[in-house]
């Protein structure tokens, strides 16, 4: 699905400097994050063209403790089996997954989860995305089980490399404008080998 379009792109990625230069080096690979409220589901995460995003990202990380100093790298990405969130098909079978979860939780008693705002966000920008984040893990898990299993009669789509979706994030640009100041692509990476190289920004 991806190969309809460039293949390649550069990625950016906030992270604590020590984290980044031993990243850089070779001697740790990123972190793959994997928490419920991810926007993409499971992945090591970049900002697609867009190293100013990945500095801010990085530097609200040090203002809530959580990082020493912000750092960015860079990447070369190979979207490979791409989950393009851009693509209308892969609209379609996020749907279909939604459709299936919505089954399993009902099957087993289970609720819906649901996208939440954080506290006080008056923008609406849904920054906690617990439903997004499990249909796309659906997805991921349904796939795998058909690689496993697979289906004679049935038109078999292989587990995706990377996930890719546009995010329309924070305040308007100005008033009544339909642009918002963060809106961003965003990229998780689940193949680590889709990551061609490391390189830090000038």
């Amino acid at each position: 699905m991806s190969r309809l379009s460039t293949s390649f792109v550069l990625g950016y990625h906030g992270c604590d400097e020590v984290v980044g230069k031993k990243a850089l080096t070779g001697q740790i690979d990123l972190i793959q994050s994997d928490k419920s409220y991810d926007w993409l589901g499971p992945g090591a995460y970049f900002w697609e063209g867009d190293p100013r995003r990945a500095r801010e990202w990085a530097e609200w990380k040090v203002a809530r403790g959580d990082y020493s100093r912000p750092f960015v790298i860079g990447a070369v990405i190979d979207l490979g089996n791409c989950l393009d969130l851009l693509v209308r098909e892969n609209i379609e079978l996020l749907r279909d997954a939604y459709e299936g979860l919505v089954q399993v939780n009902a099957s087993s008693g289970l609720t819906m989860p649901r996208n939440k705002d954080v506290g006080g966000d008056a923008n609406g920008d849904k920054l906690l995305r617990f439903l997004d984040c499990a249909v796309i893990k659906h997805l991921h898990s349904a796939l795998e089980e058909a690689r496993a299993d697979p289906d004679p009669g049935i038109e078999r789509v292989e587990p995706f490399d990377t996930v890719r979706g546009v995010f329309t994030e924070g305040e308007e640009v100005y008033p009544g404008s339909g642009f918002r100041v963060r809106t961003h692509t965003q990229i998780a990476v689940r193949t680590g080998a889709c990551i061609k190289g490391l390189f830090r920004p000038r």
